[in-house]
């Protein structure tokens, strides 16, 4: 049995794996999107492959979860001859559509906008889709008829020698870890993949479930060098920042946040507050198109959610109903907000404020000393997200420069993914003398070498950090 890496390997984003049994049995586990990908154009073209490998001789896909970087490359996989299934949880098949449509769709706006521009840009765009780098939305239409989903802790047997069970991560609605049984000769050898792992007693979210003792376990480490700093709850945190900037004056709170996940779990914050607090309905915006599409697939997935939500659902009927909430539509509807002069909450993506329409909110409102931006999430380097966290003067958006007068906030709280300390625990659920080997994926390097040695002192003396591409005979 082989293992390879294809992506999130010392780096975050593009997870993928290869999984070949001895018999010549394929598997793909995530398919996703690397962010840190680029194309030099100024490189002759030459058609050539998107995989590094032929999907045609895939048997099986398994996605641990809906995020891009997890799912996006799907697509691509059908695109280029791939015919057969992917396995997830039904959470997850339903987020990956919106979630994948919403890439196809971006992807025909930039051919459009290719299509009005210089013949050289043109070009551009042509070789991306032909080689594959942008799909379109009957790509994703083929793919998604051969979504096949499972329940979460109920074995699946493939075929016979290799079973699969779907265990629930936390971090997003559907998300599984993946562990598998697979019988070579007269050895069984259990496989686990961690997904991305969640946190403990996050909004809505189920709490990560332990890995069954395994053989070889796959670990993301994107926090493997970091401590969540706040130790407050969500919805404190969240309480505290609303009375200082809409209540004690009459401010206006600016926060970025992704589409799905992340803005479900702001809105349930909210509506506890005013349900169980008794705070004011301050006007809430939610500027998402596909926030409203997700926050309706959060709603129709209550049994996915953890005891408190469903509690919560049971005795106010309704997980994200925020009185006095507005989901807004249009691009004409956004920027009508700016005329609203009463204090309100802003809640627009994207998280890293790296595009989408939080960038105008955040033109709009940063050079108002009675603003807010609250930033809830990591942002990469690069993003306004990271200018305005390192504590900027001035800032640019689409081709104009604003004075930073807003107050900066920042709290970890909604973050999604375990910290140091969440990511340990996952770990020491496994067993020093049946685990063979940790593999350390979905994380930067230095994040990695400091995470390697709190294994080690777990007991665990095998810790590799692949390089992509790298194979393992398991």
């Amino acid at each position: 049995m082989k293992l390879q890496f294809l992506g999130a390997a010392k780096q975050v984003t593009g997870s993928m794996y290869l999984l070949e049994l001895e018999d010549g049995y394929k598997i793909l586990i995530d398919c996703g999107t690397d962010m840190e990908r680029s194309i030099d154009f100024d490189v002759p073209y030459e058609p050539a492959p998107f995989f590094p490998f032929d999907p045609t001789l895939i048997n099986l896909v398994v996605l641990t979860h809906a995020h891009i970087d997890h799912s996006g490359n799907i697509p691509m996989l059908y695109r280029e001859g791939y015919e057969g299934q992917v396995l997830c949880t039904p959470p997850t098949a339903e987020l990956a559509a919106l979630l994948l449509m919403d890439s196809a769709s971006l992807h025909l706006r930039k051919l459009r906008a290719a299509q009005g521009e210089s013949k050289k840009k043109h070009k551009q765009m042509d070789r991306l889709l032909r080689r594959g780098d942008l799909y379109l939305q009957k790509d994703v239409e083929d793919s998604l008829g051969n979504f096949v989903t499972l329940q979460f802790n109920r074995k699946f047997v493939i075929k016979p020698g290799l079973e699969l069970t779907f265990i629930p991560a936390g971090h997003l609605l559907g998300a599984a870890h993946l562990y598998f049984s697979i019988t070579e000769g007269d050895q069984v050898k259990t496989l686990g993949f961690s997904g991305d792992i969640g946190r403990f007693d996050y909004p809505l979210h189920i709490d990560p479930n332990p890995m069954p003792a395994c053989d070889y376990l796959v670990c993301e480490s994107t926090y493997g060098n970091r401590v969540h700093e706040d130790k407050v709850e969500p919805i404190d945190a969240l309480a505290k920042i609303i009375k200082e900037t809409c209540i004690d004056k009459p401010g206006r709170l600016v926060i970025p946040a992704f589409s799905v996940g992340r803005t479900q779990a702001v809105l349930y914050t909210l509506n506890r507050l005013i349900e169980e607090r008794g705070f004011p309905a301050i006007r809430v915006f939610t500027d998402s198109p596909m926030g409203k599409s997700s926050t309706r697939i959060y709603a129709k997935n209550i049994a996915y959610l953890n005891p408190e939500a469903r509690a919560f659902q049971k005795e106010y009927d309704d997980l994200f109903d925020v009185e006095n909430l507005i989901f807004l539509q249009t691009e004409k509807e956004s920027r009508a907000i700016r005329n609203y002069h009463e204090p309100c909450i802003i809640i627009s993506s994207s998280g890293m404020i790296s595009g989408g329409r939080v960038e105008q909110h955040i033109a709009d409102n940063i050079s108002n000393s009675y603003a807010t931006i609250l930033l809830i999430g990591y942002s990469a380097e690069g993003t306004l997200g990271r200018q305005l966290m390192e504590g900027t003067d001035l800032i640019r958006v689409k081709d104009r420069e604003y004075r930073v007068n807003a107050q900066i906030r920042k709290i970890d709280v909604f973050s999604g993914h375990a910290d140091q300390k969440g990511l340990l625990k996952f770990v020491s659920n496994q067993k020093p003398e049946k685990l063979k080997t940790v593999f350390l994926s979905h994380g930067e390097e230095e994040s990695m070498l400091e995470f390697r040695e709190e294994i080690r002192r777990l007991g665990f003396s095998d810790v590799i950090l692949p390089d992509k591409a790298e194979t393992f005979t398991l």
